[in-house]
């Protein structure tokens, strides 16, 4: 029987706890084998001002997911030019490890955003989604702007969980303003303060 391994993408601008502990209630939740986290280079979506290197993301996410034997750090998007674009990752991937099951790992609130991305209807023929949903989140089939059957077989994929609730923007204003950091596992806390991150 194949493995079955959760993607999880994202700028990780710092990686910091809702990152992990979407991961593991993916894990938990869909029966996943392990979840390998892919950094990306150009995010289409996200504006890339205060944008740490790729090298240091990269870094962080190592920090990050060290001792957790069932997480993986993927540069691979780091490795192309142009955007980062979802589908072209899960092409790559599928062709590199044709033995592997990957489904593709989200969050509610990306779900309404979905028929945006490149090639949306391709990418979904390709990968199973699974939606991580916070209590009381779930989106309705009308939101999602996606022709049937997709609404459908998303809102079925979809779970909810209980990730912790932190985004990278309030980090980086904390760390901007001098003020204490919280939900940021403490070997990538050093790195940012020793490498000087996110001062402006």
């Amino acid at each position: 029987m194949p493995r079955t391994i959760g993607l999880l993408g994202g700028t990780f601008n710092p990686v910091h706890e809702g990152h992990l502990s979407i991961a593991r209630e993916a894990m938990r939740l869909f029966g996943l084998d392990g979840v390998w986290f892919i950094p990306c280079a150009v995010p289409p979506h996200k504006p890339t001002h205060n944008l740490a290197s790729n090298e240091d993301r990269l870094a962080m996410l190592q920090l990050a997911i060290a001792g957790e034997s069932r997480f993986a750090a993927l540069p691979i998007e780091f490795e192309r030019a142009g955007k980062s674009y979802t589908l072209d990752t899960v092409q790559m991937l599928q062709l590199l490890h044709p033995d592997t099951a990957f489904v593709f790992i989200i969050g509610a609130d990306t779900l309404p955003e979905l028929h945006k991305w490149h090639q949306p209807l391709e990418l979904l023929a390709r990968v199973r989604f699974v939606t991580l949903a916070r209590p009381g989140c779930t989106p309705t089939d009308e939101a999602l702007n996606l022709p049937p059957p997709w609404p459908e077989r998303l809102l079925a994929d979809l779970r909810t969980g209980e990730p912790v609730a932190v985004s990278s923007r309030e980090i980086r204003a904390q760390i901007a303003a001098g003020q204490p950091v919280d939900l940021v596992p403490a070997p990538v806390l050093r790195y940012i303060e020793n490498h000087n991150l996110y001062r402006e």
